[in-house]
C-alpha cells in the first residue's frame, strides 16, 4: 500500500482498486454468512435435530439479519462518511464519525440483546416458530444463546467496514475469518461430541463473534487515517445524523428483507397446512426447512454481490468527494458486469445441481417429499438470480455515491412492495407454490425500475474525460 492511501484511491487504476478492496470484502461477507450456514449444515446432519432443527434455524435467521441490519447501517454509513470526508481533505470529520459509530454500535448491540431476551417467545412466534411443537422448542433454545452473542455480532460487523475505509481491507477480512474459524471448529464439538444441540450451535457462533469483535476493537486503537480521540466518542447529533443517513439504505435493505422473510415463513406455515402432503404432521416442517436452505444458498450469492459493491464504497466515496466522476463511471460499468457474471454462475448451479445443493443440508435423512420440494424451490425461487444480483449491486452503488434516497427507495420497493406484497398475494391463487413464485417475480419487476436508475446514473456521471489511470 502506498504511503498515502487517500491519494491511492484517487489515482490507482480502477481494476487494481476493485481487486484490492472488493476481494477482502467478499471474503469477509462470505465468511460472515457462513456463521448461520455452517450452523445449519451441522444441525441438518445431526440425526437428533434433522429438519426440525433446520426449520428452527430458518425461524431465527431473520432475527440475526435484524442485528446485522443495525450493524451495517452504522458501519456502512461510517465507511461512506469517512471516505467522502477524506476525499474532501476533512480528516477531523472522518475521525468524529468513527468515534460516534463505535459508541452507537456498542449501545445498539446491548439494546437489541435486551429486547430479544425479554420478548423471546412472541418474537419466535411471529417468525413462524409454531409450525410444530418440536420446531418451536428448538427455535427458543437456539434464539436464547444467539441473543446473548448479539452485542459482539453488532460491534464486529459495524467495525468491519470502518476498517476497510481506513485502508485495511485485508485486516477486515482476517478478523472475520478468525471468528468464523472458531465457529467451524466448535460447532461439531458442541453438536456431535457434547450433544448440546441447538444451544451448542449458537454458543459456537457467539464465540466466533466475540473473536471478531475483539480484533475489531484492537484495530480501532491502531487506525492509520481516522483514529478517533477520546473527544470523538462524544455523540454529535449532526455527525450521527449524517452517518446514519448514509447507512440507512443498508438498514432498510436488511430490515425489509426480514419483513419479506417473516411474510414468507408465515405463508409457508399457513398454506403448507392446507397442502395434502405438507399438511401432515410428520411433513409440516419441510417447506420452511427447504426454503431456509434455499435462502442460505441465496445468501452466499448475495454475499459475493454485496461484497463487490460494498467493497467499492471507500473508492467511490473518495472519488465522488474529489469530483472524479469519470473514475466513478468506470467503477459502475465494471461492477454491473461483475454482478451479472456472478448471478449467471449461480443460476447455472441451481438449475443444474439442485439435488447436490440440497444434500449439503442433510437431505439424506429426510423423506422423498423433502427432496422433491427442494428441487422445485431451488429452480423456481432463484430463477431470476442474474437480475437480483444487478438490482442489489445498483442499490449499494447509489449509496456509495451519496444518493441514499434513491438507494433506499429501490430497496424498499424490492423488499416491501414486491417482496412482502407478492408473498402475501400469490398464495391466494397458487397456494404453496405461490410463495415460491413470489421471489423471481419480485426481482423481475424491481429490475424494470432499477434499469431507469442505472441509465440516470450514467447520465449524471458524464462530462469528464477518462483519466490515464482508468
Amino acid at each position: 500500500m502506498p504511503e498515502d492511501p487517500g491519494r491511492f484511491l484517487g489515482e490507482a487504476p480502477v481494476g487494481l482498486l476493485m481487486r484490492r478492496y472488493t476481494v477482502p470484502c467478499i471474503v469477509s461477507l462470505l465468511v460472515g454468512a457462513l456463521y448461520n450456514i455452517v450452523d445449519q449444515i451441522y444441525i441438518a446432519n445431526a440425526a437428533y435435530l434433522g429438519s426440525n432443527g433446520n426449520a428452527a434455524n430458518t425461524v431465527v435467521f431473520p432475527l440475526t439479519v435484524i442485528a446485522l441490519a443495525v450493524a451495517v447501517m452504522i458501519g456502512d454509513g461510517c465507511c461512506a462518511f469517512v471516505s467522502i470526508s477524506l476525499g474532501r481533505g476533512d480528516a477531523a470529520e472522518a475521525k468524529k464519525s468513527v468515534g460516534n459509530s463505535v459508541v452507537m454500535s456498542a449501545a445498539a448491540g446491548l439494546a437489541l440483546c435486551a429486547l430479544y431476551l425479554i420478548f423471546r417467545t412472541p418474537i419466535v412466534t411471529i417468525f413462524g416458530g409454531t409450525v410444530n411443537e418440536e420446531t418451536f422448542r428448538l427455535s427458543r433454545e437456539y434464539f436464547l444463546y444467539i441473543s446473548i452473542g448479539v452485542p459482539f455480532y453488532v460491534f464486529g460487523q459495524a467495525v468491519n467496514p470502518i476498517i476497510r475505509a481506513d485502508g485495511s481491507p485485508r485486516f477486515a477480512m482476517v478478523s472475520i475469518l478468525a471468528g468464523a474459524l472458531v465457529n467451524i471448529i466448535l460447532d461439531p464439538i458442541f453438536i456431535f461430541a457434547f450433544r448440546w444441540g441447538m444451544a451448542g450451535a449458537a454458543i459456537a457462533t457467539a464465540a466466533g463473534q466475540l473473536v471478531t469483535a475483539v480484533s475489531g476493537l484492537w484495530y480501532l486503537l491502531h487506525m492509520k487515517l481516522a483514529r478517533p480521540a477520546v473527544s470523538d466518542l462524544r455523540l454529535s447529533r449532526a455527525v450521527c445524523g449524517k452517518t446514519l443517513a448514509l447507512g440507512i439504505t443498508s438498514l432498510l435493505s436488511q430490515v425489509s428483507l426480514v419483513a419479506a422473510m417473516a411474510a414468507i415463513n408465515n405463508m409457508l406455515r399457513k398454506y403448507g397446512a392446507l397442502d395434502p402432503v405438507y399438511g401432515l404432521r410428520e411433513y409440516s416442517q419441510i417447506p420452511m426447512a427447504v426454503v431456509g436452505i434455499v435462502m442460505k444458498f441465496f445468501q452466499i450469492v448475495i454475499s459475493v454481490v454485496v461484497g463487490l459493491s460494498a467493497g467499492c464504497i471507500p473508492i467511490v466515496g473518495y472519488n465522488m468527494g474529489a469530483g472524479l466522476k469519470a473514475r466513478v463511471r468506470g467503477f459502475f460499468t465494471r461492477l454491473l458486469i461483475a454482478e451479472a457474471v456472478v448471478g449467471a454462475a449461480a443460476l447455472l448451479a441451481v438449475e443444474l445441481f439442485p439435488r447436490s445443493l440440497a444434500s449439503v443440508f442433510g437431505a439424506s435423512h429426510e423423506s422423498a417429499y423433502y427432496m422433491q420440494f427442494a428441487v422445485r424451490a431451488f429452480r423456481v425461487y432463484l430463477s431470476m438470480l442474474v437480475l437480483a444480483c444487478i438490482n442489489k449491486g445498483t442499490f449499494i452503488f447509489l449509496q456509495a455515491m451519496g444518493r441514499p434516497a434513491a438507494s433506499t427507495a429501490l430497496s424498499m420497493i424490492r423488499e416491501i412492495v414486491f417482496g412482502v406484497g407478492l408473498a402475501l398475494l400469490l398464495p391466494l391463487f397458487f397456494g404453496l407454490d405461490g410463495v415460491i413464485y413470489s421471489m423471481p417475480l419480485a426481482d423481475l419487476l424491481t429490475f424494470v425500475i432499477t434499469l431507469v436508475f442505472i441509465i440516470q446514473t450514467y447520465r449524471s456521471l458524464r462530462g469528464e474525460a477518462v483519466s490515464e489511470a482508468d
